[in-house]
């Protein structure tokens, strides 16, 4: 049986680097036990509806940390799933843990140990949705509702044994579809699972987005919901861009790729289950009753040069100069990187100034992981001798997203320019077919996030829709 994440070939890269990723497959276990009428797909519907006259849609609604910050907020989010229920629509709501609890919860281990024990860590961290989760459905009941909280294991969210970073396998749905079939709305604890041994385990950061798609892929919902503190998907972090704008309509691929590259509304994950298996997605703010933006297939989509730019500030360089240039070496130093399931993501080899027989690599890894990854990548080079490391956490990549770049030349060199005309210096580029990422000085991100964002004309509406 397939299970719902595997690895996938990432796009193809246009050189100077490459980017690996894992991806989305999926087992549709259980059968769609509701009555056939449904509501008209998402996908052609115009942003933001979500009506379906005389039918019962099944919906999903994620509720981020904010949304559900206190009880306040919990009521907002319960009114509004109450309402979308009593339009005759069946409720799934997951929720993430109130915020900054998840935060409260690793400092107090922290405080304890260095380096916690990973599964503890997540017996831990997974009590902040359990919180959320009970707090939701009492609230609902409150109000004259119907609902039932269920964790991970209840739900039965299967997924490997990698503490802090697991990935789905499967989800029997069917205590969630008798739920909602009782006219209960299920209350699901996000960033949760299990694994085959009955650990806890926690989907990473963001996890409750792979939860909310992963669910609405294996019930085979109408769509998904993503509620959050802002209203859409903008061009770029209107906190540090005031001319950002809200994008109505977003590809899979786009919005997969700006994840990736530090726009924080979806968890790159999410992004990948739900193009894999056509979900539509709706982001949207928990706030107002506003459309947000739809996330969904190409078709129908206007193929703009430049849809946003992101940046990633979670990101350490790490450089390893003088290594032995021989077969072998980098495969070795990665390889290990890889069995602490550490993600590896710009990747550029270049000869030494150590003269011949010697290489230098650079890469780039996430922040979190650098003092853990520190004595890993020692010990691998003190194996192969030679080399000397310098560490880097003072980076930040900055990108350009877009599917015109399949068919407009010139974006790379466009951007190379409007960082230069402002003296910041690139450290690493990498490519694909519709970004392009460069590794600059943390210092300089707000400068040349705007500079960038004005260059490609993002702070205008697009002509022509």
């Amino acid at each position: 049986m397939p299970n719902f994440e595997e690895p996938r070939r990432a796009p193809r890269s246009r050189g100077f680097a490459r980017r690996w990723w894992g991806a989305a497959g999926i087992a549709r276990r259980i059968p769609r036990k509701r009555p056939v009428t449904r509501g008209p797909s998402l996908t052609r519907r115009a942003p933001g509806a979500r009506r379906w006259p005389n039918s019962v849609a099944l919906i999903v609604q994620k509720y981020g940390g904010t949304s559900v910050a206190n009880l306040d907020k919990i009521r907002n989010v319960c009114e509004r799933a109450i309402r979308t229920q009593r339009e005759g629509h069946q409720v799934v709501i997951i929720v993430s843990a109130m915020a900054g609890e998840t935060n409260r919860l690793l400092e107090m281990a922290h405080k304890i140990c260095a380096t916690p024990d990973m599964r503890e860590m997540d017996a831990l961290a997974s009590t902040g949705e359990q919180v959320s989760a009970a707090l939701t459905a009492i609230t609902i009941q409150a109000l004259g509702g119907e609902a039932r909280s269920l964790l991970g294991h209840q739900v039965r969210i299967h997924t490997d044994g990698a503490f802090t970073k697991a990935r789905i396998h499967t989800i029997e749905g069917s205590k969630l579809l008798s739920t909602v079939q009782a006219g209960r709305i299920a209350v699901v604890a996000g960033f949760q699972g299990v694994d085959a041994e009955g650990n806890i385990t926690t989907l990473g950061r963001g996890g409750s987005d792979t939860t909310a798609v992963a669910i609405a892929a294996a019930i085979k919902a109408d769509v998904c919901e993503i509620y959050t503190d802002v209203d859409g998907v903008y061009t770029t972090d209107p906190n540090i861009c005031a001319k950002a704008r809200k994008i109505d309509r977003i590809s899979y691929e786009e919005m997969l790729e700006l994840a990736s590259l530090g726009a924080k509304v979806l968890q790159i994950r999410s992004v990948e289950l739900a193009m894999k298996y056509g979900v539509p997605v709706h982001v949207r703010s928990s706030f107002s009753d506003r459309p947000g933006t739809m996330v969904v297939g190409e078709q129908g989509l206007e193929a703009v040069v430049v849809a946003g730019i992101a940046y990633e500030k979670g990101e350490a360089k790490v450089q390893i100069i003088n290594a032995p240039d021989r077969p072998g070496i980098v495969a070795t130093l990665f390889s290990r990187l890889a069995e602490q399931n550490v993600s590896v993501d710009m990747i550029i080899q270049s000869p030494s100034r150590g003269g011949k027989g010697s290489t230098d690599v650079t890469f780039t890894i996430p922040k979190a992981d650098l003092a853990r990854c520190k004595a890993l990548i020692e010990d691998t080079l003190r194996e192969i001798g030679g080399a000397s490391i310098e560490y880097d956490p003072e980076i930040v990549k900055v990108s350009v997203v877009g599917l015109g770049m399949r068919s407009h030349a010139g974006v790379a060199s466009k951007m190379f320019r409007l960082l230069a005309d402002e003296g910041i210096n690139i450290e690493a580029i990498s490519t694909s077919e519709i970004k392009v990422s460069c590794l600059i000085a943390s210092k300089y991100t707000e400068l040349a996030v705007r500079v960038l964002h004005e260059g490609f004309g993002l702070d205008k509406a697009p002509t022509g829709k």
